[in-house]
């Protein structure tokens, strides 16, 4: 019980961290900020960005859902994730602890839709937004890839949670968005000052994430590997 508390704890964390990343950010204050002029009056702006934010959660979970339930639905990948999964989640955590801490890098990204696409969702009200936060969710950049895939998509598999951990990260991912939106309300420049500061926040949680992540990557490959 205690092990997928702190499982629940590191997925929702790893969404937060996803949301806050320089990539993601940027697109989210675009998007809520493009979304917000296109909306007509105060509430119908909020309520578009809580779409937004509601859309971005559901995309994640729903993706996260997917690539679980299917490694675990092939009964040799389940198997063998079931046999080796301690000793490959070591080494993966070293990886991306790596590449948060800038040692590594790579370029993977995805984007989905069309420009024209996102630009008649945005402009299709409360629901239109839902869709964009999905789109957005999951046009990838190189952080989010890594934690995603590098981290979630491990953490749920060794925990066999083909939907808690993934909904606890997709929550995670919408929470910062919401704020954005809010902080929007009180203006550009009021957002332009705390942004600032949330950048340098982002970069010591990165940092001290990454180091994190070294070090349980070092235990969890001593453990299972070395002392097997």
């Amino acid at each position: 019980m205690t092990g997928f508390l702190l499982a629940g704890a590191s997925a929702f964390w790893l969404g937060i961290l996803t949301s806050i990343s320089p990539c993601p950010l940027a697109t989210n204050i675009a998007a809520i900020s493009f979304i917000g002029r296109r909306a007509e009056g105060a509430v119908k702006a909020t309520l578009s960005g809580l779409a937004y934010s509601l859309g971005r959660a559901l995309a994640y979970m729903a993706l996260g859902a997917v690539v679980v339930l299917g490694l675990l639905s092939v009964p040799g990948v389940s198997n063998f994730l079931q046999r080796y999964m301690n000793k490959l989640l070591g080494p993966l955590l070293i990886l991306v602890g790596m590449y948060l801490l800038g040692l590594l890098g790579f370029t993977l990204a995805t984007s989905v839709g069309s420009q024209s696409l996102r630009e008649r969702a945005a402009g299709g009200g409360i629901w239109g937004a839902g869709f964009l936060g999905i789109l957005f969710a999951l046009s990838l950049c190189p952080v989010s890839a890594a934690l995603f895939f590098g981290s979630l998509i491990p953490l749920a598999v060794a925990q066999e949670s083909k939907v808690m951990l993934p909904m606890l990260y997709g929550i995670g991912t919408g929470l910062p968005v919401v704020a954005v939106a809010a902080l929007l309300s009180l203006g550009e420049r009021t957002l332009g000052r705390i942004l600032h500061k949330l950048d340098a926040v982002q970069r010591w949680a990165q940092l001290a994430t990454g180091a994190v992540f070294i070090l349980v990557g070092i235990y969890l490959s001593v453990r299972f590997i070395f002392l097997a």
